[in-house]
């Protein structure tokens, strides 16, 4: 058998997050002696906002993204289970046949509030 030790090689470097002597070095100092500045997520953010975007540019802070190409995933009303099936009477999703026994018991506001949790917008009536 071979040991852990001799299939890696020896000379590549160990990452820095294994390595036992790594020290982080906080507000380094460049050659010209200045500090580096350390901003906060907000600081970041609000500085990113402030730039001069093209108003057709879809990024992480913009609401308007265009709509995914992949459909919706479904998942049931009662366990929240990935639901290949709908019930056609109430149309509520389903992933098991015992989901569906229930599914098919529950009173009609039950159901209309699964709908309305789920923002379906026919609500059964």
């Amino acid at each position: 058998m071979v040991s852990e030790d001799s299939i890696e090689s020896p000379n590549k470097p160990l990452p820095t997050f294994k390595n036992p002597h790594f020290q982080q070095k906080f507000r380094p100092t460049a050659n010209f002696g200045k500090k580096r500045i350390w901003r906060s997520l907000k600081q970041v953010l609000t500085q990113e906002r402030a730039l001069p975007w093209p108003p057709e540019v879809v990024h992480y802070s913009s609401i308007n993204a265009p709509p995914s190409s992949k459909p919706p995933k479904k998942y049931s009303d009662i366990s929240g289970l990935p639901a290949h099936y709908t019930d056609p009477q109430t149309k509520l999703y389903y992933a098991t046949a015992d989901e569906f026994m229930t599914v098919r018991s529950l009173p009609m506001d039950i159901t209309a509030g699964y709908l309305a949790l789920r923002g379906a917008s026919s609500i059964v009536g």
